[in-house]
């Protein structure tokens, strides 16, 4: 268990924290990164989640009780009125990504105050945690109330709460401790440890890591690797990213190409967060996807290739553009994004671009910085809070 780092100078505060884990385990994943920073700095969290199955691997000890500050609950006891009758009342709710709090917890809530007398008129400060986007509407939206006209908690007021990449959004998630530890791993013999922790012997090569969903330009990306010069060993995680490299590479066989030469895939064990960020540290580029692994991989500071999560109605494009907007990407940096991004190829179609590593990673460096110039979204959505309470 990783020793905290100092507590907040803030009073301590409880929290209750919602999350409906929808897929993928971006939404916990987030979820679970806030809890521990908020109990490294000293509050209590109680984290209200339907599936909780992925923290036995993103945070080993967590559903045995052994993360201090941070409690686990299953999602249906947020509507079990008797369960509800002792726990005492948080300070803060949090909403993440658009679920919406059990009426019966609402109720409970505001039946229990009466029912002893002591009637709050001031509720929990209630807050919307929304998706990470680089789009505009993030800061005119940034921090704006919700009035409740219904319902137990008619009255009471929600206010939304954007993370982002511009001073005028909510910021992102970043320990105080992150900094540090990023100094530490890069001490001479920690990347060639961390891999062989992880059955990897790193051989000198350029380190890829590939975290995915099914890109139709997969087999593009390996065939580049396999033709450059300098030899690259492919670190795939778990899951999606490995049965579509599989896919690839049994199609790869069963057409009788040659063995791979410059190019070594390793399949990767499921990763606690902490590996995880070493595994991106340790990296030349990083091939990340959905919010949370995008974020870790901007503190990174490597070379960075973001899968957004694809949406039917192609939202997702615009959200895309507007991140590559922000990072400032280069001709080739944009180009190979939207290769990467698209949905299905077609012979009509270019294909992935040549990577330039050496460029991408001043874009990356320079986007790392100037998201160092503000405060991170826990920080921030600590004053937001006091300010409401």
């Amino acid at each position: 268990m990783p020793k905290p780092p100092p507590t907040d100078s803030k009073p301590p505060l409880l929290w209750d924290v919602f999350c409906r884990v929808i897929d993928n385990f971006g939404d916990i994943g987030v979820c679970w990164r806030l809890c521990a920073d908020l109990a490294a700095r000293g509050h209590t969290l109680r984290l209200w989640v339907d599936d909780a199955s992925a923290l036995h691997w993103m945070a080993p000890g967590a559903l045995e009780g052994n993360w201090p500050g941070v409690s686990v609950r299953a999602w249906e006891q947020s509507t079990d009125s008797a369960l509800l009758a002792t726990p005492p009342r948080a300070d803060v709710w949090v909403e993440a990504f658009g679920c919406e709090i059990a009426t019966e917890f609402v109720a409970n809530y505001d039946h229990s105050t009466r029912a002893e007398g002591k009637f709050d008129p001031k509720p929990p400060a209630w807050i919307n945690l929304e998706y990470l986007s680089a789009e505009g509407f993030v800061e005119r939206c940034h921090g704006l109330p919700s009035p409740i006209m219904r319902g137990p908690a008619m009255g009471w007021t929600k206010h939304f709460y954007y993370p982002g990449f511009t001073p005028r959004t909510g910021g992102l998630l970043r320990e105080p401790d992150l900094l540090q530890r990023q100094q530490d791993f890069a001490q001479p013999g920690q990347r060639a440890d961390s891999l062989a922790s992880l059955g990897i012997t790193w051989t000198g090569a350029r380190l890829v890591s590939l975290f995915c969903y099914e890109p139709p330009a997969l087999a593009d990306l390996l065939r580049q690797l396999e033709a450059d010069a300098e030899p690259t060993q492919l670190l795939v995680a778990d899951g999606r990213a490995q049965h579509a490299v599989r896919a690839v590479l049994a199609e790869r066989d069963a057409s009788g190409a040659p063995p791979l030469q410059q190019l070594q895939v390793h399949f990767l064990p499921r990763l606690s967060q902490r590996d995880f960020d070493h595994l991106l540290w340790s990296c030349d580029l990083n091939c990340v996807r959905g919010e949370d692994s995008l974020v870790r991989a901007l503190w990174a500071g490597k070379p960075l290739v973001w899968h957004i999560y694809p949406q039917d109605d192609a939202a997702h494009v615009a959200k895309l553009d507007a991140f590559l907007d922000w990072l400032g990407a280069d001709a080739t940096l944009r180009a190979f994004h939207l290769a990467w991004n698209r949905t299905e190829t077609s012979a009509q179609e270019p294909g992935l671009p040549l990577m330039d590593l050496k460029s991408w990673a001043q874009t990356v460096q320079r986007s790392r910085q100037s998201l160092l110039q503000m405060d991170d979204l826990t920080t921030q959505l600590l004053q937001f809070v006091l300010k409401k309470r």
